[in-house]
């Protein structure tokens, strides 16, 4: 496949959007849904782009974050924003760095998007890049899981994310301007953030946007010990053993290393995201696009599984007190463009984004190390069905392309290019009690890395088919199957070379196949005006499951991590509650509750798959009248003691936390403060689903304050 141009791609796609038929259609825009929840001041009467959830039944699991939910757990990165909801944790490398898991799930199986498209970034290529999705400036988080999946992907056997801002303005304002607001405080690290967005409508039918963001925040403090106890020893003998071959001063470093406690060493954050943007709003079709620009500089944690000798052969070295720090630059321009149609098509959508992304790692101050550049472009078209006796879908096609390349001593992937076509349908049909739904795709990826003379070309397949059963207005239950392909990454497949942010040194194997799984899942739902309840177990069999595992070879001073392909199990259930206890009508009181768990297991004696969360339980109440809510919950996460034989242990850990929600001015305004204490008896909790858990915990005691305004 022959690799085309960025600036060639991007023309077409623009003449694609700018098409003359775009601006053919005369038939009138129909969408009546709120897409905010928190917006007061929207022309109800034109809404475009409404989330996925409402246009579809849906039968997979899936979850939503808005409103005051995602204002209270909104954080710098978007993997830690949503570790609360069901069968969902995070890989927490640092504050900067961490990308949703999902069902042990992470890297290239989940996806995270932007409206639909991906985000263009490095953040797939190791856990110590930053995901360049901004949490300041979302508006709702949608996760999927399931059948619906495959209109984004093939290869996102957990799940995709899709993120949803207002950079390209998705209504009308009804007054002269609209401003939202969002400002807060967190004492565990000193985190200041800040979010502001505009919209000004010029006429009836055009609207123009504005908005920025702003975090900085320092080192992240925490419940105690830096290291575990394991790691603590070992280093503490490692100082020993200096000590006794006369580096008194290096013996010294590597022992105030160990005896850290209190904080994480280089973790601060800044980031900033400037952006605009506009919509049309013709007679029958939309056209809107917009352009940002990310920059985020954050640390990375140090890791003391680097060897010394690997430290001294890097130039300009790491100096006391100083450790790596990443900045990243990210320029974005994203087009969307919706035509309503007639007869057997309801609409068409138009989504295309390009991006020139560029991730530097500095081993020490202004002295740059490694430079990863990706740039890429994205573009999807989607037809979406007129509904008829029950019958609705909708069916496309998407083209992506990436151009990355990484130059210094980290650069442990050669450059590459990859190109990706994909064909999609997703239909359901409602028939009396019963629901069913089904998807395909089809993917045709080709990757190619010159510098080392490999170009391979994949074709994937990916299928699911679910089934739902009404039984009557308040209890539902189901199945699907999924049968879902992936293509392997160009870090899967070309990788080799030292990689200290997980401190390992990475070897691909660019013969590998395609890596394909066979799921499905169970589930029941009751929802009565008191209470809910849903319940879901799955079964994910993966055959030539890409994973990387220890060689027992060193390396650059590094253990030799290869990948290799071999079968995998993952076995799991998720639960989700909720009940009224007292309803007065003004006054309610509830209680709620989410359990999940996974085991994952390599097939032909290859043991436990690392990095997976264990069993995890939350419990909560929460009282809610019309101006104050307040909210108490306990998360509880037993030990992982089912470790790759490279792992060590997780402790179990339990975090308390309180929450007060205040609207002064009335529940139907636009103006809220909120108040938390996150895990307020200060324990220490590592997160099994990491890299760095053993030398970077989650945060410590967390006072947080936040003010949102809307008018």
């Amino acid at each position: 496949m022959k690799t085309p141009q960025i600036s060639v791609s991007l023309i077409a796609l623009l003449a694609c959007s700018l098409s003359p038929a775009v601006y053919a259609q005369e038939t009138e825009t129909a969408e009546t849904e709120n897409t905010s929840g928190d917006d007061f001041h929207t022309d109800k009467s034109i809404i475009v782009t409404a989330p996925f959830f409402d246009e579809f039944n849906l039968l997979a699991g899936t979850s939503v974050l808005s409103g005051d939910d995602l204002t209270r757990e909104t954080r710098p990165q978007i993997g830690d924003v949503l570790t609360k909801l069901p069968g969902i944790s995070a890989t927490s490398f640092t504050p900067g760095a961490s990308r949703p898991v999902i069902r042990g799930l992470q890297g290239p199986r989940v996806l995270v998007l932007n409206d639909g498209l991906g985000t263009i970034d490095v953040s797939t290529t190791s856990p110590d890049h930053g995901v360049s999705v901004d949490p300041l400036l979302l508006e709702r988080i949608e996760v999927l899981r399931g059948p619906a999946v495959l209109l984004f992907g093939g290869g996102a056997i957990g799940g995709a994310v899709n993120a949803l801002d207002k950079r390209i303005p998705r209504s009308v304002p009804d007054e002269a301007f609209h401003i939202d607001i969002l400002t807060g405080f967190a004492t565990a690290a000193n985190e200041f953030t800040y979010s502001t967005s505009l919209d000004v409508p010029i006429t009836p039918n055009f609207v123009v946007h504005a908005d920025g963001s702003y975090i900085n925040s320092d080192n992240l403090s925490i419940g105690g010990d830096l290291l575990t106890p394991e790691l603590q020893a070992q280093q503490i003998a490692v100082a020993a053993d200096a000590a006794s071959e006369g580096e008194a001063e290096e013996a010294a470093e590597i022992l105030e290393f160990a005896e850290t406690n209190g904080f994480i060493p280089n973790t601060q954050t800044e980031t900033y995201n400037l952006g605009g943007g506009f919509n049309w709003f013709g007679n029958g079709f939309t056209f809107g696009a917009s352009i940002g620009y990310l920059n985020s500089d954050y640390g990375v944690p140090n890791n003391p599984n680097v060897s010394e000798e690997e430290e001294e052969e890097e130039e300009g070295g790491e100096e006391e007190g100083e450790g790596v720090t990443i900045a990243l630059d990210q320029v974005k321009i994203d087009l969307r463009s919706e035509i309503d149609l007639s007869g057997a098509f309801e609409k068409i959508r138009i989504r295309a984004a390009y991006a020139d992304f560029q991730q530097t790692e500095f081993e020490a101050p202004g002295e740059p190390g490694t430079v990863f550049d990706n740039e890429g472009v994205e573009a999807r078209i989607e037809l979406v069905q007129s509904e008829k006796n029950g019958w609705r879908g909708a069916s496309g096609i998407q083209y992506s392309y990436r151009d990355f390349s990484a130059i210094g001593a980290e650069a442990f992937v050669p450059p590459n290019q990859t190109n990706q076509f994909g064909i999609f349908t997703l239909q359901e049909i409602s028939s009396g009690k019963l629901d069913i739904e089904g998807a395909a795709r089809l993917d045709f990826v080709d990757s190619e890395a010159q510098s080392i003379g490999v170009d391979r070309s994949f074709t994937s397949f990916s299928a699911a088919l679910g089934l739902g059963y009404n039984v009557d207005d308040s209890t539902k239950f189901g199945l699907n199957l999924t049968r879902a392909e992936r293509a392997p990454s160009p870090e899967e497949l070309f990788s080799d070379g030292p990689h200290l942010a997980t401190g390992t040194f990475e070897i691909g194997d660019p013969t590998f196949d395609t890596e394909t799984s066979y799921g499905g899942e169970l589930y029941l739902r009751f929802e009565q005006p008191t209470w809910q309840l849903a319940l879901t177990g799955y079964v994910n069999l993966i055959d030539d499951f890409i994973i990387e595992l220890p060689t027992g070879e060193i390396e650059d001073g590094l253990p030799v991590f290869q990948f290799i392909q071999n079968d995998a199990d993952f076995v799991g259930f998720e639960f989700q509650g909720s009940a009224d206890i007292v309803d007065t009508g003004d006054f309610k009181v509830s209680i709620d509750g989410v359990a999940d768990y996974v085991n994952a297991t390599l097939k032909d004696g290859g043991g436990a798959v690392p990095r997976i969360p264990p069993l995890r339980l939350l419990g909560g109440i929460e009282s809610n009248s019309d101006k104050l809510s307040l909210r108490a919950e306990i998360e509880w996460f037993a030990d992982q003691d089912r470790n790759a034989e490279f792992e060590t242990e997780t402790e179990g850990f339990t975090f308390v936390n309180l929450s007060a929600s205040w609207k002064p001015l009335g529940k139907e305004t636009g103006v809220t403060f909120i108040a938390s204490a996150n895990n307020i008896f200060d324990v220490v909790g590592r997160r099994a689903a990491s890299f760095t858990k053993d030398f970077a915990p989650l945060a410590g005691r967390d006072f947080r304050i936040a003010a949102k305004f809307s008018f």
